[in-house]
């Protein structure tokens, strides 16, 4: 089931806002998402929290910069998505920028897994040599990994933005806003955005210490088009600090002020820099760095991001663009047999769906995951061969179940059933002995049966209500693609009645309408759906801007309708 609801507006934050300059309908929508004065709004880097709010940050600067004067050799440990190859860019373009001598590794996720390992650990130190490691997007769950590090007289530096376990690692300095007493007000940074911070950081130190000064201290807001990408495609919540980064990233694609591989990326997926959204980052160029580390190394994605040459960047651009349309081949199929198994599946009768098939491409399944829980709206983790007769398992989450702590209750309940797992509310990731796999099942319905009520299995279109007409147009919808939508800060969904004026199926998959208010004719797409409607419908859209023929019109696109 699904149903359409009004998110609640508090009028008075609203009219202030109005009535400070914000245009009428921007001051709806801001103040009903929470955004209420002038700390909310500013996307200036001067608005940004301060550095020193991060706990340890002003350790893992002096630490740092003892290693620069020190010529120490610092090796950065990375992440496969798309926030750890940024992450990992960020890293090594700044430090390199700060006078550092580093160097990176990223491990392979199906030989060695997530996280600082042991094993990672000695692999780099048989190819690059550390004298230092410093992990991105991961390492605060790697006690083991720390620890052989240490014994190797290897120092580490843990820069993560995850969930810490029960216990830290015994690393020479950890930067996450996530761990025990860190009072940094944004939860929500993303492993980028933590590394940034670290950066920031260490140029003040630097500079305290005389090796610059303001004039010509290195421009860290060159790599801000890195950080924007990465924490938009990590699809962490967009506060508002992290709103000021997406916004400042998002200002220098439009001026054409990017890296090389951002700009090759862009190309690549048909979309124009100048024009360019949060929506463009995670759904065009987040995908193509991401299919990197699904199927083939994210040290592609990392060298397309760290590259100056234009012509290389475009060269690895279209291999990644050819890995990503393979991940799509590969994903349609383990969706269609995820389907076959799921056939008699009733949504009445279960709160979660657990799936494995040994066909599936682990690289893959935290995708098909996200649309199977799309699709019926219940907690999935689908499941694929992991060799040594083991499974791996990749978890996507709705509202109200932190699948994190699901599984940490399912492994606390069971303390043999699940071998390692990690992650957080929305998403996570774990691994089996297959055998396990119905007793796994079972302890994680029983969980999903226990803490989710019939409301949460709902699905909810949560919408702004209804756009007075004379917003209808394509200057409003500029206006709206000037600003940063995205996790935890919904892109504007309206509601309406409209009468329906004409119908007709879209090859053979998508319904395309006129719909009429106030004498006023629409047309509008609502795609993978074939009903037929009813003259009078109660329909949730966004606006769109449709070029067709050179000719701009506005388009709804549907989200559901009564």
């Amino acid at each position: 089931m699904t149903r359409i609801t009004t998110r609640p507006c508090p009028f008075r934050e609203s009219e202030m806002l109005r009535q400070n300059g914000l245009h009428p309908v921007l001051a709806r929508l801001y103040a009903s998402r929470g955004a209420t004065g002038d700390k909310d709004l500013s996307t200036e880097l001067n608005a940004m929290l301060a550095p020193a709010g991060l706990l340890h940050i002003a350790h893992a600067a002096t630490f740092l910069a003892d290693a620069i004067a020190q010529e120490k050799k610092l090796v950065i440990v990375a992440d496969y998505d798309c926030d750890g190859a940024t992450a990992c860019a960020v890293g090594l373009r700044g430090l390199r920028m700060l006078g550092a001598q580093v160097d990176y590794i990223v491990p392979n996720r199906f030989e060695y897994g997530y996280g600082l390992t042991p094993e990672i650990v000695a692999l780099t130190i048989k190819e690059k040599s550390p004298d230092i490691i410093v992990t991105v997007d991961n390492g605060i769950a790697s006690v083991d990994g720390v620890a052989a590090a240490n014994a190797q007289g290897i120092a580490v530096v843990v820069t993560d933005h995850h969930l810490p376990g029960d216990s830290l690692p015994d690393a020479a300095v950890i930067v996450n806003p996530n761990q025990p007493e860190c009072g940094f007000p944004s939860k929500n940074l993303a492993g980028v955005g933590v590394m940034f911070y670290v950066l920031l950081a260490l140029r003040v130190e630097l500079r305290q210490r005389g090796v610059f000064d303001q004039q010509n201290q290195p421009k860290l807001d060159t790599l801000l088009d890195l950080v924007a990408l990465g924490t938009v495609a990590d699809v962490v919540r967009l506060d508002a600090n992290n709103r000021i980064l997406v916004a400042q990233g998002l200002k220098r694609m439009r001026a054409g002020r990017m890296c090389a591989g951002i700009a090759a990326l862009f190309r690549v997926a048909g979309r124009e820099p100048h024009n360019a959204s949060p929506f463009d980052l995670g759904f065009a160029l987040g995908p193509r760095l991401n299919a990197a580390g699904r199927l083939a190394d994210m040290a592609l994605g990392i060298e397309c991001l760290t590259t100056d040459d234009e012509g290389r960047a475009w060269q690895i651009a279209q291999e990644l663009n050819a890995i990503n349309a393979d991940r799509k081949d590969i994903e349609r199929e383990m969706q269609d047999v995820a389907l076959l198994h799921l056939d008699d599946f009733q949504p009445q009768d279960s709160n979660t769906i657990t799936v494995f098939d040994e066909s599936w491409h682990q690289g893959v399944i935290g995708i098909v995951a996200s649309r199977l829980k799309d699709k019926f709206y219940r907690p999935t983790i689908t499941f694929a061969p992991g060799g040594d007769g083991l499974i791996k398992g990749s978890g996507r989450s709705i509202p109200g179940f932190h699948l994190r702590d699901a599984l940490d209750l399912v492994s606390k309940h069971a303390p043999s059933l699940i071998q390692k797992f990690g992650g957080h509310a929305m998403a996570a990731g774990l691994t089996l002995r297959a055998e396990d796999f119905p007793a796994f099942q079972q302890a994680f319905e029983a969980v999903g049966k226990n803490w989710l009520q019939a409301h949460q299995l709902e699905r909810v279109v949560e919408t702004d209500g209804p756009l007075e007409d004379a917003y209808f147009t394509t200057d409003f919808i500029r206006l709206l693609d000037t600003q940063v939508w995205g996790q935890g800060f919904p892109p504007p969904i309206f509601c309406d009645d409209f009468r329906l004026v004409s119908q007709r199926v879209l090859k053979e998959r998508h319904l395309k309408l006129v719909l009429e208010k106030n004498k006023q004719r629409y047309d509008a797409i609502w795609f993978g759906h074939t009903d037929t409607l009813p003259e009078n419908v109660h329909v949730a859209f966004r606006l769109d801007a449709n070029e067709y023929n050179g000719v701009t019109r506005v388009q709804l696109m549907v989200e559901h309708i009564d």
